[in-house]
């Protein structure tokens, strides 16, 4: 009977933390707002080819650079194309290039802080080393290096975003990796001949897998800036496609006549990093078990 009891015990607080955790996300208003703002983003997104919405790239001369109005919801740009068609259609590249980029980060960053934090060794000291190297220099500025590299494109930009952010993820996993391993039901693990590979996939990656999350998730704040900023310099969407980043570079040029050219696009950058950052925070107090 006491080991009946014991094993309840034991085994209670396991069922009890994913409601815990749901609980504690759900008490965090602003996390619920992040998640609105965002999904309000993504349906915009997703739901813009079959929106009743101008062509995002048909010009119109007879309307060029147009104050907001019944017609132009959001007013016009210098070519006279209709500016909320081409934040709904803008809105798909900066959250592709969002998750996308954090994507490759996450498939190349996370497998290699396994293995450096894992086996240690000479394969931790180059992982490390190289880690380092990059994590010295600024991410934008090695977005902005890699992105003139590869071509201006979309894809190549969150390509070289997804790497620029691949050194954060390696040295996270590492760190977390390193805390993990020597837990005792780790140590058991290896005591029972389990394999390397099978330790790391059963007993390591879900142990560290809630501040890869919440960092992933913040992440992709980071890298709608950065498509942004790509975009803003020529090296991402390339016109006539739509982006945010590539609208506030046509409307720099009238900011004090038509500033509405810029406000729309730049609050639209301002609320999607907000709302991640707010769904990243509520995730990271929701997932810490020293949270009560």
């Amino acid at each position: 009977m006491n080991e009946i009891v014991q094993t309840a015990v034991t085994t209670a607080p396991a069922k009890r933390a994913p409601n815990r955790a749901w609980r504690k996300f759900k008490a965090n208003k602003g996390a619920l707002v992040g998640i609105f703002i965002i999904l309000f983003f993504t349906l915009a997104a997703i739901l813009a080819p079959i929106l009743p919405i101008p062509d995002p790239v048909a010009t119109s001369w007879s309307a060029v650079r147009k104050a907001p109005s019944a017609a132009h919801w959001l007013g016009t740009d210098d070519i006279g194309r209709d500016i909320l068609s081409r934040m709904i259609w803008g809105a798909r590249a900066s959250l592709m290039a969002g998750i996308f980029s954090v994507a490759i980060a996450v498939a190349i960053g996370v497998p290699l802080g396994l293995i450096s934090g894992y086996y240690g060794g000479w394969i931790d000291q180059i992982i490390s080393r190289v880690t380092e190297a990059f994590l010295a220099m600024p991410f934008l500025i090695t977005a902005i290096a890699l992105a003139a590299f590869l071509g201006p494109s979309l894809t190549n930009a969150m390509i070289a975003i997804g790497l620029s952010a691949t050194p954060v993820f390696v040295r996270l996993t590492r760190g977390q990796v390193l805390a993990v391993k020597t837990e005792d039901y780790v140590e058991g693990a290896r005591s029972i001949g389990l394999r390397h590979l099978s330790i790391i996939i059963r007993y390591i990656l879900p142990n560290v897998f809630a501040p890869i999350l919440v960092q992933a998730t913040l992440t992709i704040a980071t890298a709608i800036i950065a498509e942004a900023s790509l975009s803003f310099l020529g090296i991402g969407q390339q016109a006539p496609a739509p982006s945010w980043g590539s609208m506030l570079n046509v409307a720099k040029g009238y900011l004090e006549t038509q500033p509405w050219m810029a406000i729309w696009p730049g609050a639209a950058i301002f609320l999607v990093v907000i709302g991640f950052n707010l769904l990243g925070d509520g995730l990271r107090d929701a997932l810490d078990p020293r949270e009560a």
